[in-house]
């Protein structure tokens, strides 16, 4: 069976439109990596867990701040590799100067048998709608199209 993990997609409105929220990768596979490499904040649904809980709880632990408002659901996507994705999108502002994410270990470089610690997530950006769909994964672009034809009828 596939991971499932849940994620927010933050939005924010600005004079020239809307801006999405989005976090890069941390460690050491995902360095040099930039367009296509970008994500929602999200992570995997612990069992028992529902998908709004495992969404916030996330949110909180890659970016430091609590997602604070009412969560508007976006779906479901199938990522490459089968991981599925549950999104919501959430109205809010915050300073990514001030994100601070938790931190995981693993062995570094491979084989070494030394481990090093790095941060889930090593940065975080806004970027305009159309700038967010070069930076996404592939498999969370859907999201992005969601959210705009939701901004556009609400």
């Amino acid at each position: 069976m596939a991971a499932r993990s849940a994620g927010i997609l933050m939005y924010r409105e600005r004079a020239d439109g809307h801006e999405v929220l989005l976090v890069h990768p941390g460690g050491p596979y995902w360095r040099n990596k930039d367009l296509g490499a970008w994500s929602i904040p999200k992570g995997e649904v612990a069992p028992g867990e529902d998908d709004e809980t495992a969404a916030r709880r996330e949110f909180q632990e890659e970016l430091g701040f609590p997602a604070q408002g009412p969560l508007i659901p976006l779906g479901e996507v199938r990522q490459a590799g089968g991981k599925r994705v549950v999104a919501f999108a959430l109205a809010g502002d915050l300073a990514v100067s001030k994100v601070r994410s938790n931190r995981f270990e693993m062995e570094w470089p491979p084989r070494s048998g030394r481990r090093q610690t790095f941060p889930e997530v090593d940065r975080a950006a806004w970027f305009t709608l159309d700038a967010a769909h070069e930076q996404i994964l592939d498999g969370q672009r859907p999201l992005l199209n969601r959210l705009a034809a939701f901004l556009r009828s609400a």
